[in-house]
């Protein structure tokens, strides 16, 4: 497992999908945006040409970040991977033990963690708690807010 990168289908989708688009547009605009920058006279006082070339390197910092996590990808779908326990792909129901909430995660590779659709890293303390174990196990959380106390009541893939 150490550098191989999980990612579902779709995330893998999804991110070879913004590295298309980075290389294909962002990249001409931001050359663009250089050269109209560079003709607008002395570069050591040209805030404009400055900002382009900051945001010419943060764009292929992050289209190698890309390319470098899709070399490593590994499609969850294609993996043997247990059905009974909380592993990356899997969406985890956890019931609340202090306040009887019910709680929905899909667990998934921090490149794919959206927390405003669910999807919970690995790496998160909920997500590092979880992992492995099986339904009705309890877990206890270390967060920021304090010790969080949960009960597995569903995996399903």
């Amino acid at each position: 497992m150490g550098d191989d990168v999980f990612l579902t289908q779709a995330g893998y989708d999804k991110l070879k999908d913004e590295l298309d688009r980075l290389i294909k547009v962002c990249r001409k605009e931001i050359s663009q945006q250089v050269r109209e920058a560079r003709l607008k006279g002395d570069l050591k006082e040209n805030a404009e040409y400055d900002a382009a070339k900051e945001a010419q390197a943060e764009l292929e910092g992050r289209i190698s970040e890309l390319e470098y996590n899709l070399t490593r990808a590994r499609i969850i779908e294609r993996e043997n991977i247990p059905q009974d326990k909380a592993y990356i792909g899997a969406t985890v129901t956890l019931l609340d033990l202090d306040t009887q909430a019910e709680e929905v995660y899909t667990l998934v590779s921090k490149e794919e963690a959206d927390y405003s659709q669910g999807k919970i890293s690995i790496e998160s303390p909920i997500g590092k708690a979880v992992l492995g174990k099986k339904v009705n196990e309890v877990i206890k959380v270390d967060a920021p807010a304090g010790e969080l106390n949960y009960k597995v009541i569903n995996i399903k893939r």
